[in-house]
């Protein structure tokens, strides 16, 4: 791959190192291959020891220490693709401008070439203020750990730079849908289904009431989207369950709609009187909604990326959540999707284009010595 192109082959070696969430030695492994790259540099590095089984995080500072608000980069480096899949379904691959992988996307990609332009500008000691780069080890489920730091980062900053990947040709995300997640356990009373049916109570009954009642709530007009995608229950095919549960993904695009919908699904009541039924859960990411001070960072991004020789679009507001949306709900102004282009994220055809990445690398290089 290095005959090919030097990035494609420096790219290579982040994606061979799997790094799914809970497996903290790969997402670790990728820490350190960070790490690595700044020793000798200008850069300051700290790295905070992972919690609850997940990985660490590591933070690079550079820049003037001028007292002026840091632009800070966010990126994670955790992915979603089981160890295993480079080698079984998902190989690290060139295929004409394409490059295969786990997590090339989503967001190996965009880490990459944001650290190759992190690195371009401390060297070259170009950027108007301080400069943070933040690599965090659980996007994917949420940020549990992180977000706390993400928003302590986030709270000192003019500007956050996240470099999930680009939409749809090269578009940035400019907002984002609020997601809730919420789990639902029902407990009814189980009974013998052949001989004493009468006196059961099942809890699988009231989950499929609760369940249409839950998804009925979806108000595409609104944007307000409501699904179950997870649900079990039971123990036996002659047994009254007793015990059922689903889970809830809730999308919203404000958020007063985050508050009302919580309360409404928090409040579920039993269809049934004799079962009983327990809500937990809440937002788990607030809405990234569109803000005159976004907008204006959003400019300059198309004046940098105009100079560089392309015309730099925004999407639709996007239903998918990152850690964008904890700093914008901050008043922050954020632009996301900033990273590598291509499609597939998620999947097991999941590829990066890389004829994207010189460009991708210029506009982060651009806007650090802008913003």
């Amino acid at each position: 791959m290095s005959s090919i192109d030097p990035s494609v082959s420096a790219l290579s070696v982040w994606l061979a190192l799997e790094s799914p969430t809970h497996h903290a030695p790969g997402v670790n492994g990728m820490m350190d291959l960070v790490a690595h790259e700044v020793e000798g540099l200008p850069i300051a590095v700290e790295r905070i020891a992972g919690r609850d089984g997940l990985g660490d995080s590591l933070v690079l500072r550079a820049g003037l220490g001028n007292g002026e608000p840091a632009v800070a980069i966010l990126s994670h480096l955790d992915t979603v693709h089981p160890v295993g899949t480079s080698a079984r379904d998902l190989p690290v691959r060139v295929e004409g401008d394409r490059l295969y992988g786990p997590g090339v996307y989503d967001m190996k990609g965009g880490a990459w070439l944001a650290l190759q332009a992190f690195k371009e500008v401390a060297l070259a000691g170009t950027a108007k203020r301080p400069m943070i780069f933040l690599f965090t080890p659980d996007e994917e489920i949420g940020s549990p750990t992180t977000r706390g730091l993400i928003e302590e980062i986030g709270r000192g900053c003019a500007a956050v730079l996240v470099t999930e990947p680009a939409r749809e040709g090269g578009k940035i995300v400019t907002a984002r849908k609020g997601v809730g997640r919420f789990e639902v356990k029902l407990e009814g009373r189980s009974a013998h289904s052949g001989t004493h049916h009468a006196k059961g109570r099942s809890a699988i009954r009231e989950a499929a009431h609760q369940i249409l009642a839950v998804e009925g709530m979806t108000d595409y007009a609104r944007g307000i989207t409501t699904s179950v995608a997870l649900m079990g229950g039971g123990t036996a095919a002659n047994v009254i369950p007793q015990h059922a549960w689903f889970s809830i993904d809730l999308r919203v695009t404000s958020a007063a709609d985050g508050v009302a919908m919580e309360s409404r699904i928090l409040g579920l009541s039993p269809h049934d009187p004799d079962v009983r039924i327990r809500v937990g859960g809440g937002m788990n990411r607030p809405p990234y909604e569109k803000s005159a001070a976004g907008a204006e960072l959003f400019e300059t991004a198309r004046k940098v990326a105009a100079g560089i020789g392309f015309d730099l679009q925004d999407c639709a507001m996007t239903g998918g959540g990152s850690d964008g949306n904890f700093t914008a709900a901050l008043g922050v102004p954020t632009l996301d999707g900033l990273g590598i282009d291509g499609d597939g994220a998620h999947t097991l055809s999941e590829y990066a284009l890389i004829s994207s990445i010189a460009p991708r690398r210029a506009l982060i290089k651009g806007l650090l010595e802008t913003v």
